[in-house]
């Protein structure tokens, strides 16, 4: 079976091999074993027209590394993703683009969920009514006008609806970091807000390493400088 076809006997890929072995060699300190992980990743997208959308600077890695530790811990992990990234072996994927699809997906999963983890930037404002046909441009005037309507508070919602989940959202900010972390914090009834910088371009969005603040419901404060080891945290997340 060396020619790409499949079946039984057909060797597994090497990657995902190496992702079993890693999770038997660590089955002693699972702690996420028999837990079913949620995690969104990526920046939704906006349709204006079939060739232009409304999107940010996610890159949806931080999502995916958060993936990947749960996976690591023993987790059934389901990824709601906008991105396409290579996912974590063992990962049931789903692919969305706008809010309004994550919201569908997140409604399919959150009562079974254990740990949730909002880690994808979701648009505020959708466009009120795309166009069925590319935009042409305008030769009568300079300035385009778009009618912009709200998105649906996905955190929030899920936050109103918790029952036993224990939910994680992110603030991305340029400004004044702590304080409007921990007001959305409150506001969308959290259990833990991961709060980062993205004005600084070292640490901000698609970069490699990210500097992070993690607030508790109980007002705790948790820096984490530098923070590739910040997936970690997954393993006690109770």
């Amino acid at each position: 079976m060396a020619e790409g076809y499949a079946g039984v006997g057909r060797l597994a890929e090497p990657e995902t091999l190496c992702a079993q072995i890693n999770v038997l060699a660590n089955a002693d300190e699972q702690t996420l074993s028999g837990k079913h992980v949620v995690v969104t990743a990526g920046g939704t997208q906006e349709p204006i027209d079939p060739v232009r959308y409304i999107a940010n600077h996610s890159s949806g890695k931080m999502g995916y590394a958060f993936a990947q530790a749960a996976v690591e811990q023993g987790a059934q992990v389901t990824l709601i993703t906008t991105v396409d990234l290579t996912p974590p072996p063992f990962t049931t994927v789903v692919h969305v683009k706008t809010a309004q699809e994550m919201q569908n997906a997140l409604q399919r999963y959150y009562e079974a969920a254990d740990l949730v983890i909002m880690a994808a930037a979701v648009a505020d404002y959708r466009i009120a009514e795309p166009a069925t046909q590319k935009m042409k441009k305008q030769q009568d005037t300079t300035a385009l006008h778009l009618k912009l309507v709200e998105n649906p508070d996905i955190l929030a919602e899920l936050g109103a609806q918790k029952t036993h989940q224990y939910l994680v959202g992110f603030a991305a900010e340029t400004q004044q970091l702590l304080q409007h972390a921990q007001v959305k914090l409150e506001k969308k009834q959290a259990d833990l807000l991961i709060a980062n910088d993205v004005s600084q371009t070292d640490i901000g969005f698609g970069s490699a390493d990210n500097a992070v603040t993690l607030l508790f419901k109980m007002k705790r404060l948790l820096p984490y400088q530098r923070c590739v080891k910040l997936r970690w945290h997954v393993r006690s997340y109770k």
